[in-house]
């Protein structure tokens, strides 16, 4: 569906939204995008950068002469050695939205893990007990598929920044090799699961004199520091996909009873797509499409602007309309999305303003009877992930999402080459007959949803988070605040936050009115209090 002018007069409820899905153009953004391939910004002097991120351990690190995705890549890659739970060099992904000429391009990045060619959908089919035996789709090396950051990475290297990737891997190769004090968190973590000790890569990575790495002790990882001086000497990801490193990465994986092979690494692409773009008045948000997470983002979104204005101005029927809004959306993720590539996704119904109004009618009614729409959506707590968002003054920003999974992925190391792997196979549904089960090269749905805001055509600020399945709703809560209510950023992020994956269980963060526990417990739901997504945002200049 082509999109529309972004200053063009709002349709029916108000918003405009433009489902763009040709891969690698922008063709249909106007005044926002202008067509044709991602080109790389020209930059007019050394640019004034700045930015966040999730991970306080991670500090924001803007490259001298470089633009802000330079300074995104080499944050990345500070994080990938630095912060081993939530990312790292077999990172199984990340998605990437990127802002450039001051809002004319806008192109979304995906670099999400494919599955090896011979994964079959019912590799992970549940038991009798509904869980899958051994938990091998969550931890070891089934659970681990085509590493796509370093392929991301360098996408946005190619066609964004200003520097090399020899220039951009220095900091993360300065960490590597003289190694920093090991959080305690980190050694917690190690200790809790076994598979580290039995796993012989993460056992001579993460243990010292047979016991795991102590917290304050100084951890280093001399092979992933010669695995990244390849790569810095040969400006290139490239032999980590197809040279040498790869086959040594695909040798660990047949070692350690994996499926990954040289082929599949050499298959592997990371790719450019037009983002989704949903409009209201003269704000507009912008995030990447199927596999992320931004689609059901938007859905709540349309949703919760066609609903009735006195569910909008009640507070009580504002609470209730607003987690019934994020569970049908939710519903609909865990029920019918999945890989567009592999198979028909109902996202452009998903996405139509008759479905928002079809949604919209069904929770009013709720809300008006005081009851709960009932599905059958079990929850399933996800976490992982580190966010960062960059500008410069050049007009260039970004939002960029990278994830191991959960705490070190796949709980396995590729010995010889220090590298733990993500886990992007978990993020598969094990029911063969799901629309996000396995199956050969597919990729399957993931939580990062990286947007980047504009207010009349002007990029305003870019956002992320961390957090797992928190991720979409923290966005939602503040895209609603934003686009919804007019409020300025800071404010937008400072709302209080609710979380839902469908089913009956809500969580609200500390900040939430003390009698909001209350007036959700009364139609049925269980609500307890609790922590919310990291978000980053970061202003434009």
């Amino acid at each position: 569906m082509t999109a529309n002018n972004h200053t063009a007069v709002p349709s029916r409820r108000h918003f405009l939204l433009h489902t763009i899905a040709a891969p690698a153009t922008l063709a249909g953004l106007s005044t926002v995008a202008r067509c044709g391939e991602p080109r790389r910004p020209a930059a007019r002097h050394a640019a004034k950068v700045r930015g966040r991120t999730t991970d306080a351990r991670v500090s924001f690190f803007p490259v001298p002469d470089g633009n802000a995705i330079d300074a995104a890549v080499a944050t990345a890659l500070i994080a990938a050695v630095q912060a081993p739970s939530q990312t790292g060099i077999g990172g199984y992904g990340l998605s990437a939205i990127v802002s450039t000429d001051g809002g004319r391009q806008i192109v979304a990045v995906d670099a999400n893990s494919a599955a090896p060619r011979s994964m079959t959908r019912d590799i992970f089919k549940p038991g009798p007990d509904g869980n899958v035996p051994g938990r091998i789709n969550d931890v070891g090396w089934l659970a681990a598929g085509v590493p796509g950051v370093l392929a991301g990475l360098q996408l946005l290297i190619d066609q964004f920044g200003s520097l090399k990737l020899e220039t951009l891997l220095q900091p993360a190769l300065k960490i590597t090799r003289e190694g920093f004090p090991w959080p305690a968190g980190y050694a917690a973590a190690i200790a809790a699961k076994p598979i580290f000790a039995s796993d012989p890569g993460s056992q001579k990575l993460y243990f010292r004199n047979g016991a795991p790495l102590a917290a304050g002790e100084i951890f280093r990882n001399p092979e992933l520091a010669e695995l990244l001086q390849t790569l810095a000497s040969q400006n290139s990801v490239g032999d980590f996909y197809n040279g040498g490193i790869a086959q040594r990465l695909a040798d660990a994986f047949k070692a350690g009873g994996g499926l990954v092979t040289a082929a599949d690494l050499a298959a592997y692409q990371a790719t450019t797509a037009a983002p989704l773009v949903l409009q209201h008045a003269n704000r507009s948000v912008c995030t990447p499409p199927l596999t992320a997470g931004g689609l059901s983002v938007l859905q709540m979104l349309q949703t919760w602007l066609a609903l009735p204005p006195q569910i909008h101005s009640n507070p009580e029927s504002r609470l209730h309309g607003m987690a019934e809004t994020m569970r049908l959306a939710w519903r609909d993720r865990l029920t019918l999305l999945g890989d567009p590539a592999a198979g028909d996704i109902p996202a452009t119904h998903l996405l139509s303003p008759e479905y928002a109004g079809q949604c919209a009618e069904e929770i009013a009614a709720a809300v008006q009877s005081g009851k709960i729409i009932r599905h059958p959506v079990q929850a399933n707590g996800q976490s992982g992930t580190i966010h960062i968002s960059a500008a410069d003054d050049d007009g260039n920003l970004i939002a960029l999402t990278l994830t191991h999974g959960n705490g070190f992925g796949a709980c396995v190391t590729a010995d010889g080459l220090g590298l733990t792997l993500g886990h992007g196979m978990s993020r598969f549904d094990p029911r063969p007959d799901h629309p996000n089960s396995p199956g050969p090269a597919k990729r399957p749905l993931h939580n990062m949803v990286p947007v980047i805001a504009l207010e009349d055509s002007k990029p305003q600020f870019a956002i992320g988070g961390a957090g797992g399945r928190r991720i979409p709703n923290g966005i939602f809560s503040v895209l609603r605040a934003w686009l919804g209510d007019k409020t300025s950023l800071d404010q937008a992020v400072a709302v209080p936050r609710m979380h839902t994956e469908g089913n009956l269980s809500l969580e609200l963060t500390p900040n939430s009115a003390p009698a909001d526990k209350a007036t959700l417990e009364k139609p049925g739901y269980s609500v307890r209090t609790a922590g919310a997504a990291v978000l980053a945002a970061q202003a434009a200049f």
